[in-house]
């Protein structure tokens, strides 16, 4: 049992945690800032950037394509942050007016070239097939220090992981200019904090996690990681850093259920074949800030009662 697991499972719940957490940690700020729809968004823009991609190389490669994504995700956040700033209205709006012309010139590009037949889109980011990203080297624990089995782990677990290691990184080192901008744009800049810069940094940097995380794991826990732990964590406590800890805690159990239910869940109630496993760790992280909203100890229904003692 030991060396399936590693085999076929320890590097998909891997890639799935990591990816969680590095879409997890940033969608705290941009709840908080009403721009939780910013990995939607990304969705729908990266399609221009894999196009352009292909365009220039020839070749349906995961590494052009990731770049064409990331370069198409760093454009849409400077495209919606003029937008917002210089037309003076809500990041909602800036955001549905930059993703959905991105997301028409990539189809323009690709019906008006020789591209409209080739599966991009849904291959290489949009759709990412978690269950297919097994160790093949790996026959038990013992491959964990085995180099020429670590050699051979799937491309997605260490980018991702570099990624994840990014932004946790970024997220300590500029923790207190966050804070303050984020709940007090004016009161930060009066301490001579750049928040401009700031926020459009949060937004490259959840354009960066959402990108790397496309490869592997798909658009439906992106969208569903920006978004549902960080809401299940803001029920939970009024204290930034222990949203923080909550959000992450919530990433993680979605990762690893979601993987477990996709692969066994079917068969406890007498079905044959499992079903996706990102589609499930989104479903359950659904479920957990559902019963954060019934449950949670701070601007729930359940617990409004406690929120006021509190």
């Amino acid at each position: 049992m030991g060396a399936e697991f590693v085999q076929f499972s320890l590097t998909p719940i891997l890639i799935g945690i990591f990816a969680a957490i590095a879409c997890a940690l940033p969608g705290n700020f941009l709840i908080l800032r009403r721009q939780a729809l910013i990995g939607d968004a990304i969705s729908h823009v990266v399609l221009p950037g894999i196009v352009v991609a292909f365009l220039l190389t020839g070749m349906v490669a995961a590494i052009p394509m990731m770049i064409g994504a990331a370069g198409a995700a760093i454009l849409a956040v400077i495209l919606i942050e003029a937008v917002k700033r210089l037309g003076q209205i809500e990041p909602g709006a800036a955001m549905g007016v930059v993703f959905t012309t991105m997301f028409a010139a990539g189809v323009l590009i690709l019906e008006q070239t020789d591209t409209s037949q080739v599966h991009l889109d849904v291959e290489h980011a949009l759709m990412g097939n978690l269950e297919s990203l097994i160790w093949f080297r790996a026959d038990g624990w013992g491959s964990l220090l085995d180099p020429a089995a670590l050699a051979s782990l799937p491309d997605e677990l260490p980018r991702i992981a570099l990624v994840c290691a990014l932004v946790v990184v970024l997220t300590l080192v500029f923790w207190r200019w966050l804070k303050i901008a984020t709940f007090d744009e004016g009161f930060a800049q009066a301490l001579g904090i750049p928040a401009a810069a700031v926020g459009f940094g949060l937004m490259v940097t959840a354009a960066v996690a959402a990108v790397a995380a496309f490869d592997a794991v798909g658009s439906i826990i992106v969208i569903a990681m920006f978004i549902c732990p960080p809401a299940a964590a803001r029920l939970m406590t009024n204290r930034l850093a222990h949203q923080v800890w909550w959000s992450v805690a919530f990433a993680t159990l979605s990762a690893i259920l979601g993987y477990v239910f996709a692969g066994y869940g079917p068969l406890w109630f007498g079905a044959q074949n499992a079903v996706s496993a990102a589609g499930m760790i989104a479903t359950v992280s659904g479920v957990i800030l559902g019963l954060a909203c019934l449950f949670g100890p701070h601007r729930s229904r359940v617990g409004a009662g406690r929120d006021e003692a509190a």
